[in-house]
């Protein structure tokens, strides 16, 4: 376990929307910026002059094909001269709760998750503190990087998950402030999430809550090219002789799963120059393939099948020109093969190392990456016509579970790119760090 330099989480002086500056708080905040399509970008863009997308995804110009980061960084600091966005006095942590308001019948208690905004110590994956769990790409880490290091600000937090409980100082003190505290903000998004945020500014909280966190861990749920991209800064300010500063911490949400498990849902791909038949006809070479009927109106039936196909191993449901196929029981000897040398009997039985080392690369010779295999998340619709408008191939997955993230986490392995989707994630926008206020 960690000692006395384990998990911390500190507190900082908030940069907020000064709420009668804007149109309202949820017109000028927005989803994380990996999970915005275009489409997406240009309507929270047009929602509110102020919105932050226009901060985390400049549009591209020529000569910057991941945005503008200066333009970003002007902007950004235009809004703080203006008081558009305003400093806290005080630093605090911050409680930020995420409540489905009037949730559909038969779905419970709907969404329900607490946890606090901080900023986390640093940690490289090999001290086993804060843990990686899925590869991530040059390309958007390079991209992070660059926007903090023109904006010299987190401007969205990333999602940390760890083990805690009920009786533990941090559970008591977050339900505390949100059962009695006075809120700073709260703002109802169009998903129907009710987002609440309390400062925490006691000292005495603040004690309390590091030595409660200092023994644990904690596991990446959402931000892992954001977290690559805090230790590359961290790394170069060190290289150039800089010495402690604010690129040691990063912007991060943390939750108790022991009191708020998450959802993790699934990540779609789509493959736009895969012709849909020829995906199939290579299938087959290591799967059992059963068409099933096509069209919007036999997806839902064909996902359900697809659930239960994955009970007993990797699935995948086939799409494209109308027509769905379920690929299930894989052959053990081929799937074997196709794994990569030295990886974990955990890692091998995932149904994203199936897709990624299996279907991908052996069956499709394709290499998984931004480029040539685009991602969608939750969404299965979407996918299949996302897929259909480029004539090529969607591969529909099930969720991994929890359990099997942290058992390969645990043992310092990488999930195959987009293995998970957690959620529900944090509202980009509500309080950013600037490294300015200390």
């Amino acid at each position: 376990m960690p000692g006395p330099t384990g998990l911390a989480l500190a507190p900082f002086r908030g940069v907020r929307y000064a709420q009668q500056r804007v149109s309202g708080l949820a017109a000028v905040t927005s989803p994380p910026y990996d999970v915005i399509g275009q489409d997406i970008a240009e309507e929270l863009r047009e929602a509110d002059p102020h919105n932050v997308v226009r901060l985390i995804l400049p549009p591209p110009r020529p000569g910057h094909p991941w945005g503008d980061y200066q333009e970003a960084a002007q902007l950004l600091h235009a809004w703080l001269a203006e008081g558009v966005l305003v400093t806290e006095d005080a630093p605090a942590l911050y409680v930020y709760q995420q409540r489905l308001v009037d949730p559909p019948p038969g779905a419970g208690d709907g969404v329900l998750q607490r946890g606090l905004i901080g900023t986390v110590r640093l940690a490289p994956p090999g001290d086993r503190i804060v843990l990686p769990h899925e590869d991530v790409m040059p390309g958007p880490v390079l991209g992070r990087r660059q926007l903090m290091e023109a904006t010299q600000a987190n401007l969205e937090p990333i999602f940390l998950l760890y083990d805690g409980g009920p009786g533990t100082a941090t559970a008591r003190l977050t339900a505390d402030v949100a059962a009695a505290g006075e809120p700073v903000l709260t703002a109802r998004t169009e998903d129907g999430i009710e987002h609440t945020l309390w400062p925490l500014t006691d000292p005495a909280a603040h004690a309390a809550i590091a030595a409660d966190l200092s023994p644990r861990q904690a596991l990446i749920a959402d931000g892992n090219h954001r977290y690559a991209a805090y230790l590359q800064m961290q790394a170069d300010r060190r290289a150039a002789g800089d010495g402690p500063g604010p690129w040691d911490y990063g912007l991060a949400l943390l939750v108790d799963q022991t009191s708020f498990p998450p959802t993790i849902g699934a990540i779609h791909r789509v493959i736009p120059g895969l012709d849909p038949g020829e995906a199939v006809e290579r299938a087959k070479a290591a799967f059992t393939v059963r068409p099933l009927p096509g069209g919007p109106a036999g997806l839902p039936a064909a996902l359900d099948a697809l659930a239960g196909a994955g009970q007993s191993g990797p699935a995948f449901l086939v799409a494209g020109r109308g027509q769905l196929h379920l690929l299930s029981h894989p052959d053990p000897v081929r799937l074997e093969a196709a794994m990569p040398a030295g990886k974990s009997a955990a890692w091998r039985r995932l149904s994203s190392a199936a897709l990624q080392e299996l279907l991908l690369s052996d069956l499709w010779q394709i290499t998984d990456d931004e480029q040539t295999v685009q991602v969608v998340h939750h969404d299965a619709a979407r996918a299949v016509a996302q897929a259909a408008a480029a004539g090529g191939t969607a591969v529909l997955v099930n969720p991994l579970a929890t359990a099997d993230v942290y058992e390969v986490a645990a043992e310092g392995e990488r999930l195959p790119r987009k293995s998970t989707s957690f959620a529900p994630k944090p509202r980009t926008g509500l309080v950013l760090r600037s490294f300015a206020a200390r």
